[in-house]
């Protein structure tokens, strides 16, 4: 078949049964198969899912894609990697023919789109719609989204559990908490346990991660926990760091086991500081009775009332009292000082009378 008639599209049976002249029924099948668009779907859900081909992101148009060259996308579909479960519901491709034909519908009915490198990590999409092995493709199909929905309403639903904690009962905050609590240990944990492993390891000479790829913030939540372990021989000429980081390690060690006093007591703080934690002692800010009333609706009785009220009427009386007699004191003083006047002038009359 000449590169003109393999290039031109497959919209019409008539061109499909030219392509397929040399392979016979079973090319026709399997591509009339993916022709149909749930079909082509149920292909890029599989593409799309972990066991299909490797992806890899970049920024087109402002936004993040994951795209995959043409040819590497060819090859995946017409020899899957090793290990690969290709959907029992699915035909598998018999040549390489097939699969380029598909591919040129799925460019067709823009579940891929072409795009060109204009930088690292940067695409731009291409003015050539058609299918190409040496071209670029990004992929404008999502997948199903059915999972990302559940989770989207999981997170909403956690969100306005967590917006009512001040309303929750006092055992699913002791839950809470002690999950969190625990949660965190573990983890940190976790990352004290690699480090010592890495270290001991690379000391020998070789270098021994246990989840390698765990704070891996480029791969997904499964990606993250594969390999278990990684198992690898230092880089040479590292001889002497090595034994250095080992006899500073060690002797550290030995001087903190010998150290009985300050060891044991710092053993100690640790056992009351876990104690403490999770009892809750380091975040208290209330009594142990309001802990216990947390859960009581806070509405004063009628004593409560009735004694409020006579501290009230105390306090009124204790501060207007004083204000009354100094009052009273203040006018006697005015009216003493207005006779002692009026005598004044009196006297000064008659004075000046005589």
């Amino acid at each position: 078949m000449s590169k003109a008639a393999a290039a031109r599209p497959t919209t019409g049976k008539p061109a499909l049964g030219a392509s397929t002249s040399s392979s016979g029924s079973s090319l026709s099948k399997t591509v009339e198969f993916y022709q149909e668009l749930n079909n082509q779907k149920q292909l890029c859900n599989f593409l799309r899912s972990r066991q299909g081909p490797k992806l890899r992101e970049a920024v087109c148009m402002g936004q993040r894609v994951y795209y995959i060259k043409g040819e590497k996308l060819v090859d995946f579909l017409h020899e899957p990697k090793k290990g690969t479960k290709w959907p029992k519901n699915m035909p598998r491709f018999e040549n390489r023919q097939e699969v380029l034909l598909t591919c040129k519908n799925l460019c067709k009915d823009q579940f891929i789109v072409r795009a060109d490198k204009v930088g690292k990590g940067e695409l731009e999409l291409s003015t050539v719609r058609s299918f190409d092995e040496a071209g670029f493709f990004v992929w404008v199909y999502e997948g199903d989204k059915t999972k990302m929905y559940l989770m989207t309403g999981a997170l909403i639903v956690c969100a306005l559990l967590m917006a009512l904690q001040p309303v929750w009962p006092m055992y699913i905050r002791v839950f809470v908490w002690y999950l969190a609590v625990t949660f965190l240990l573990f983890v940190f944990g976790l990352v004290i346990t690699r480090a010592l492993l890495f270290l001991f390891v690379w000391i020998v000479g070789y270098e021994f991660w246990f989840l390698p790829n765990l704070f891996d913030e480029t791969l997904g939540f499964y990606e993250s926990f594969v390999p278990v372990f990684s198992f690898e021989p230092t880089k040479p000429g590292q001889l002497w760091i090595r034994l250095s980081v080992g006899v500073a390690f060690f002797s550290f060690c030995y001087w903190a086991v010998t150290q009985p006093s300050e060891f044991d007591v710092f053993v100690q703080g640790q056992g009351d500081f876990l104690k403490d934690l999770y009892a809750g002692n380091l975040l208290s800010d209330m009594s142990q009775q309001d802990k216990e009333n947390i859960d009581k609706p806070r509405m004063q009785s009628l004593e409560d009332l009735l004694k409020s009220l006579e501290d009230d009427e105390d306090e009124f009386t204790e501060n207007i009292q004083p204000k009354r007699v100094d009052d009273e004191e203040e006018e006697e003083a005015k009216l003493e000082d207005l006779l002692e006047n009026l005598v004044d002038k009196e006297e000064v009359v008659l004075s000046d009378e005589e």
